[in-house]
């Protein structure tokens, strides 16, 4: 069992939701996100749900890449170790290409992938100290294909990812550190809370739950809620890409 488990970006949207799933199984937390009042909030809900665990909450803004290592070497040492690292913090926000907003997508490329690969790095080599132990990230539905308008920078990110973390899967073949994707599709959060048109889409409660039970089976990759999204999965990867550009 993976007693002791940090995620990031865990003040609001799914990394909450995670967070109180896998309290409510009885595993430890190491809870980090820029919002710490939100974090102290968090914690005292879950204790006094769940007394008897032990929380950890930290201040971090992932694009602070020295801050990365050491909130997650603090952790570790508070924890006497991590076993899965959820790398799991992001922005939705983009606009589109060549429309005089760089500054925004570059924003998204830094947190979503930057911040991703400090965060990584920083998990990988915990787990190789330890000998063991699991990384998830957080991808999206939006990694399967180039998409337009304003999602083509996030979902280049999410894409970035993914192939990031099957590079440190391939690279891990053989240990005892397992490395997971995770392709979530729509579910309702703070992070999509303005959009109009989220097909398939299920409550953030829903979602979390979905999500902690793909990520505790440890599969290599898993679409969340497997239906219908490893269908729609499917369809994204292999149409042709005016009828996907039609889809998004």
């Amino acid at each position: 069992m993976r007693k002791n488990i940090l995620i990031t970006g865990a003040s609001s949207g799914l990394g909450e939701g995670m967070a109180r799933e896998f309290a409510a199984l009885g595993r430890n937390l190491a809870l980090c996100a820029r919002r710490t009042e939100r974090l102290d909030a968090l914690k005292a809900e879950l204790l006094q749900k769940h007394p008897g665990l032990t929380i950890s909450v930290r201040a971090l803004d992932v694009n602070d890449h020295a801050q990365v290592f050491s909130v997650f070497d603090a952790f570790a040492q508070e924890l006497g170790g991590l076993d899965r690292i959820i790398v799991n913090a992001g922005v939705g926000q983009g606009k589109r290409i060549g429309t005089g907003h760089f500054a925004t997508n570059v924003q998204t490329a830094q947190t979503n992938f930057v911040a991703a690969l400090a965060q990584c790095e920083a998990a990988v080599g915990i787990l190789r100290k330890q000998g063991q132990g699991h990384l998830v990230t957080i991808s999206s539905m939006s990694a399967m294909r180039g998409l337009p308008k304003h999602l083509t920078a996030y979902a280049a990110t999410k894409a970035g990812l993914a192939t990031l973390t099957e590079g440190i899967r391939a690279e891990l073949l053989g240990t005892r550190i397992k490395v997971t994707t995770i392709y979530p599709g729509y579910i309702h959060t703070e992070l999509n809370a303005g959009a109009k048109n989220l097909p398939f889409a299920v409550d953030s409660e829903k979602g979390s739950r979905a999500l902690v039970k793909a990520i505790e089976r440890e599969p290599a990759k898993a679409y969340v809620p497997g239906w219908p999204w490893a269908a729609v999965g499917f369809l994204l990867r292999n149409l042709p890409l005016r009828l996907v550009a039609r889809m998004s």
